[in-house]
């Protein structure tokens, strides 16, 4: 990433840049320190620099276990730096150039319009440049598919695990049902138990989830040294586990009350 900047400095003075937080501590360097820099791999051609501070790189899942040891020049000297042998100056070339819009929903359009007033270049929006066959998009249809899978197993297991809850208390309601009692009536008391149920349960993982995001976040920004967010439990994701949880516990409880309520009263009763 290149910082531009178009100021003249004395020849005596050397020039400054910034260097990521992981080369100042692989390196021992601090700011005001000296260092030599070049562009070939035998040091042929250095330039002395000043460090003028330390920046965190910005977190890049692509990136992931790398040691980011970067330098951000001025361009002027990068380009001096980097000028090939015989190169007048002004005469060099970019491949790439990174466009921030005011408004990210107008890439589309601005790139339409680049590609029609300027044939040959190519625009496209950087959130759209590796298709719909990306790595990140391969892996959330992954994870899509996993949590579909984890939701129908999890709903199976609820049922099944609501069924014994239930069947525990078929003495009850059968002298519930023998003392008159209608079944509808049993039904909403079973029903309102189920909602309040499945309401505890929900608020329970989501403050379980909410302390081990600390936790998780924590552990693999040390293990792979980023600032990268691996887990974010934000009120979005909070409020759709909350619409399939509660839907889910209450339909389970009506389920295993109503198979259990078919019953006779009097067969409910004996034990």
């Amino acid at each position: 990433m290149l910082v531009a900047a178009g100021a003249v400095r004395a020849a005596e003075n050397p020039a400054s840049v910034l260097i990521s937080r992981q080369l100042a501590e692989g390196e021992h360097l601090s700011v005001g320190d000296t260092v030599r820099l070049a562009a070939a791999a035998d040091g042929s051609g250095a330039r002395e620099f000043r460090i003028a501070g330390v920046y965190e790189p910005t977190p890049d899942p692509v990136k992931l276990g790398a040691v980011i040891r970067e330098v951000r020049l001025h361009l002027p000297d990068l380009l001096e730096l980097t000028r090939q042998p015989g190169m007048p100056a002004g005469s060099e070339y970019v491949r790439n150039i990174n466009v921030a819009l005011v408004d990210p929903n107008d890439a589309r359009a601005f790139a339409r319009d680049v590609g029609a007033r300027m044939p040959g270049i190519a625009a496209r929006p950087a959130s759209g440049a590796a298709g719909s066959t990306g790595p990140f998009v391969v892996l959330e249809r992954f994870h899509l598919a996993i949590a579909i899978v984890t939701i129908i197993a999890s709903t199976v297991f609820l049922l099944a695990l609501t069924l014994m809850l239930v069947d525990e208390r078929r003495p009850t309601v059968g002298v519930l049902r023998l003392i008159g009692l209608p079944t509808r009536r049993i039904l909403v008391q079973l029903f309102i138990e189920g909602v309040l149920i499945a309401t505890a349960g929900s608020l329970f993982g989501l403050v379980l989830a909410l302390g081990a995001e600390g936790i998780i976040n924590r552990f693999f920004q040390w293990r792979y040294d980023t600032a990268l967010v691996f887990v974010r439990v934000t009120p979005e994701v909070a409020a759709v586990c909350v619409a399939i949880a509660v839907p889910l516990g209450v339909s389970a409880t009506v389920v295993a009350a109503w198979a259990l309520l078919r019953r006779n009263g009097l067969s409910l009763a004996r034990r």
